[in-house]
């Protein structure tokens, strides 16, 4: 769409003036939501902000102060500080138990639809229950809140929901907008949360939560310039007051995404000078940012200082530190944090365990094959990983459980798992060895070979070694036709490997055969070679 606004910067960039000229609004709003465009254009315009020329030392951080303003009154109150979900603002009521029975039967109702309704549908049924008339006894639009987050589990529906309440009752209040932005932007329609942003700005409904959904919305959807975009559009609309506490969190998950530390710490410098306090959910978006990064002593730093701050940590914090400490290989406190939230992590968080599993594995703690089988009976069997598996298959090799070690690689085989890993081959092969199980490798060989598994001399070298050791020179010979058939052709190492078997069997012309050899291909010769020692 070629429409601009006025100053010739493109209305769909969502630049400063996006709610202060009628004419980008409509353009925007006429365009059907066909992309933005100019986006490259904006993001160079934010960094040249967030970067200026003037001169700073050099350990200090990008001068994000001139970036974002301090706030020049109190900020508004708030709905919602991240996401908007089941909470109200101050003074506004919540239905009370029976109206809320009433709305949980009607949202159970429009859940039962198909999973492509038809949009009529979702009318008749809002129709035949005299929704109308609930929502009107609840003019403040606590009823719709709640009926939308009954819907959340299918937000496309929820929209078909707000979308007959606006046409139905007028425009909708500023929570209600918030909501509905928050949930287009989790059924993936960023369009949609944008149109209905700019609707109820044409229509006068405006607050800093629907900057904040449209933010949410973008940085939920990987839409990290946009969601930038859209808060320099908040701290220059002076209708909507100073950007919150939310506006701030919502900034700094987006930085955390894009492991740009330097910025998520001036970001929490701008929040002190603008006078606000550091939330619980800021600490929790610091944390997961040093997470992503992988710094891990920054990490426990903003945990302690979440302490002295008089905040206690949530369950999402410890779930948090609980992956943190897992990744970090921090086995007694990844243990001490389990036991804190034990049961919602085995009850809800299958991933999580899965860390865990991996973090022990890596581990040296002479019980980790305990408590990963212990973690291990959480996950059902038919939630399958195939990283998961090869990686229990050279822990169990490295500890020489050759029934465990087998049991995986049944598994694996089963799942038509390909394992092209050499360090999983080898540990394989070590485990067999150091059991003596040369038949055992022997099977494991052939199945891996029709698996399309990528075999290694080691296996074979290995195999030779071991058929050598009970004097099986038949099987020996075989293996080297194996090698053959597979073109993995002869080294060094083979053939020292069939010198030593001859050697120590007496068989005095296959030894000079081998040393015949070697000499023809360029090696060295073993010096206790007896064709040297009588020379």
């Amino acid at each position: 769409m070629g429409s601009s606004c006025v100053g010739g910067r493109d209305c769909e960039g969502f630049g400063q003036g996006i709610v202060k000229h009628q004419r980008c609004r409509l353009a925007v709003l006429d365009g059907g939501g066909k992309g933005f465009k100019d986006e490259r254009r904006l993001h160079i315009r934010l960094f040249k902000r967030l970067f200026s020329s003037k001169p700073s030392s050099p350990s200090s951080h990008p001068p994000l102060s001139a970036f974002f303003a301090p706030a020049l009154r109190p900020p508004p109150s708030e709905f919602l500080p991240d996401f908007p979900g089941r909470r109200f603002p101050a003074g506004r009521r919540r239905p009370w138990p029976s109206v809320n029975a009433r709305i949980s039967r009607i949202a159970h109702e429009i859940l039962s639809l198909s999973s492509e309704p038809d949009i009529s549908d979702v009318s008749t049924i809002l129709e035949s229950r005299s929704v109308a008339s609930l929502l009107r006894e609840f003019p403040d639009g606590s009823a719709s809140l709640e009926l939308m987050f009954h819907l959340r589990s299918r937000p496309l529906l929820a929209l078909e929901v707000f979308n007959w309440r606006r046409e139905q009752l007028g425009e909708a209040s500023e929570e209600e907008h918030a909501k509905a932005i928050t949930l287009a932007g989790r059924a993936g329609d960023l369009n949609r949360a944008a149109e209905i942003f700019l609707s109820g700005c044409a229509n006068g409904v405006k607050s800093s939560s629907m900057y904040n959904a449209l933010m949410g919305a973008y940085m939920y959807n990987g839409e990290s310039k946009k969601a930038l975009s859209v808060f320099e559009d908040l701290r220059v609309d002076e209708d909507c007051g100073s950007p919150t506490i939310a506006s701030y969190n919502i900034l700094i998950s987006v930085f955390s995404r894009l492991m740009l530390v330097d910025h998520m710490e001036a970001v929490v410098q701008s929040i002190r000078d603008a006078g606000l306090s550091l939330s619980r959910i800021t600490y929790n978006v610091l944390i997961r940012g040093y997470i992503t990064a992988w710094m891990w002593e920054e990490m426990e730093r903003t945990f302690n200082a979440m302490g002295e701050a008089g905040i206690r940590p949530d369950l999402q914090t410890h779930l948090l530190m609980l992956r943190g400490y897992a990744h970090s290989g921090n086995i007694e406190k990844m243990e001490m944090t389990y036991r804190l939230v034990k049961k919602h992590v085995d009850e809800n968080d299958i991933h999580l365990i899965r860390t865990m599993i991996c973090s022990y594995c890596k581990s040296v703690d002479p019980e980790k094959i305990r408590k990963i089988e212990a973690l291990m009976a959480l996950i059902p069997k038919e939630d399958y990983r195939p990283w998961l598996n090869v990686l229990l298959i050279r822990v169990y090799a490295q500890e020489g459980l050759m029934e465990g070690m087998e049991e995986l690689i049944q598994e694996a085989l089963d799942h038509n798992t390909v394992v092209v890993a050499m360090g999983v081959m080898r540990a394989i092969v070590s485990g067999y060895y150091h059991n003596d199980a040369v038949d055992r490798l022997a099977a494991f060989t052939r199945r891996a070979e029709a698996a399309r598994w990528r075999m290694c001399r080691s296996l074979y070298h290995c195999q030779m070694v071991m058929y050598a050791a009970q004097d099986r020179f038949e099987d020996m010979h075989g293996v080297l036709m194996q090698m053959d058939r597979l073109n993995l052709w002869r080294v060094k190492r083979t053939y020292v490997i069939m010198y030593k078997a001859y050697m120590k069997a007496g068989m005095r012309r296959h030894v000079e055969r081998v040393i015949g050899t070697l000499w023809k291909l360029g090696y060295d010769v073993p010096q206790d070679a007896p064709i040297l020692s009588e020379s």
